[in-house]
């Protein structure tokens, strides 16, 4: 019997499990965590900043140790998130950031249904609170899409608070210091450090993008991450006495690093202030989804709600030092540290306290779960890349969920089978061969074995070349 299969049914015996038949129609909450690292959360190992409340998460639902998303970068990820394909079929593999966004060109393409038209179109009250990145310009918006109401920014990123930064301690990248010199300059009161440990300046991330309720722009005063959770527990409220779809998808721990002075002082104890600004932002976040789930409970939602928790890519370590540890790679990469992140999944009573899953799932298998919750499965036909996971968790489909996991991502490209994984990663202008390695035993990618292991290299790059051609050339 497999470790995964014996850790259900040991958590099945503790907690029973309802049938999903006795339930109503279920509530789905989306917490989306942006650019965290799969090792930055407590329930991942990380014991430098507390993450109390998402970490229960993992207590009463099910931790999926090997958890992924579709691509590397926000935008193609959540595209891959929100259609339930990979979003190479449809040619949308690269990340609009910038002017771009602005482009009527660039959005996800009006012929994908999305997660939140399909439950809204079962009778489903649909919400996104934050970040969308999937189009700025009319024909893509959110309300366009299938959510009901939004509240938050079209572009890749937002300052939690803007200029002149009043309570909170601000760290912007910059090519060069007020001084002429590098590293970093800090101001008098110690609220404003610019760096230079990207080489690059803070992007503009406010240039033509608003805060928005709805298509109409608002002044918005609080600190971004208590915004979009007050939002959120709004939502929840109006909404209690029918079925719901909420997408609360922060902006935390994306850049720009703004920590609230308070959660600053929290965390005197970090030396690095680089560092200490993300703990800030990451304690910040787990404040915001206690609340959301404080929410559910006071209005007695808990037992008819699932919640799901993850990360749209991996962290980009040297920007804001959040950790993958231990796998290889950040953001950007088609290493695990790129693509494999906390993925966490509760419904009291649904499914099973406890569970630690490892076989691989995906993104892309929370449009079938949800869509069979809702009481509107997909087709059998449906053009679908994932899977609905409940049969799994419960312990009523015993195979792995996936044969075989994909990601193309320029000439970036890798696929997993089993505990095998191919990867072809290349940096700036340089060239990449091919490489396989054993994830069971090589979870950190250190030792190649393709020349050890021809016949299953083999096997493993004719699986990657008959998916990818049924793939698209990107759109842009």
């Amino acid at each position: 019997m497999s470790r995964t299969i014996l850790i259900g049914l040991m958590a099945a015996c503790v907690s029973p499990v309802l049938s999903i038949a006795d339930a109503a129609r279920p509530n789905i909450v989306l917490l989306l965590a942006d650019d965290l690292g799969y090792g930055e959360l407590g329930c991942q190992g990380n014991a430098e900043i507390p993450t109390p409340n998402i970490d229960s998460l993992a207590r009463s639902g099910v931790r999926f140790t090997s958890g992924y998303v579709t691509g590397p970068f926000c935008s193609s990820s959540r595209a891959g998130l929100l259609t339930g394909r990979y979003q190479t079929r449809f040619g949308y593999e690269k990340n609009p950031i910038g002017a771009q966004n602005a482009d009527p060109n660039i959005g996800l393409p009006a012929t994908e249904r999305t997660l939140a038209r399909h439950v809204h179109d079962a009778g489903y009250a649909t919400g996104l609170v934050g970040k969308w990145h999937l189009g700025g310009t009319a024909a893509y918006h959110p309300l366009r899409r299938g959510f009901d109401e939004f509240y938050g920014f079209l572009h890749e990123g937002h300052y939690f608070l803007p200029p002149p930064y009043r309570g909170a301690t601000t760290m912007l990248r910059r090519r060069t210091l007020p001084n002429g010199q590098r590293d970093r300059w800090i101001d008098p009161d110690g609220r404003l450090i610019l760096s230079t440990h990207m080489n690059s300046n803070e992007p503009a991330y406010d240039a033509d993008n608003p805060i928005l309720r709805g298509g109409q722009p608002v002044e918005e005063s609080a600190y971004l991450t208590d915004a979009l959770t007050r939002e959120a527990v709004d939502f929840i409220e109006r909404h209690r006495e029918r079925p719901f779809f909420l997408c609360v998808a922060y902006n935390a721990v994306h850049s720009p690093l703004q920590g609230l002075n308070t959660d600053m002082e929290r965390f005197a104890h970090i030396e690095d202030v680089h560092r200490r600004i993300f703990a800030a932002m990451l304690h910040r976040l787990d404040l915001s989804v206690g609340t959301i789930l404080a929410s559910l409970h006071d209005w007695g939602l808990d037992d008819n709600t699932l919640v799901v928790f993850l990360s749209d890519n991996g962290g980009p370590t040297r920007e804001l030092t959040s950790s993958n540890a231990p796998l290889r790679g950040e953001k950007g990469d088609l290493y695990e540290g790129g693509i494999r992140v906390p993925f966490l999944m509760r419904w009291p009573g649904r499914i099973p306290a406890g569970l630690v899953y490892e076989s691989p799932v995906i993104s892309l298998d929370l449009f079938p779960t949800a869509a069979a919750l809702a009481g509107h499965p997909l087709p059998a036909a449906a053009d679908s890349d994932g899977v609905d996971l409940l049969p799994f968790l419960r312990g009523e489909n015993t195979a792995p969920p996936h044969d075989s996991l994909y990601w193309r991502s320029g000439e970036k490209a890798a696929l997993r089978r089993g505990d095998w994984k191919i990867v072809r990663n290349p940096s700036g202008r340089r060239e990449a061969d091919w490489e396989l390695y054993h994830l069971a035993a090589d979870a950190s990618e250190q030792h190649n074995r393709r020349s050890a292991e021809p016949a299953r290299f083999a096997e493993l790059l004719a699986a990657w070349e008959k998916l990818n051609a049924e793939m698209r050339a990107p759109l842009w």
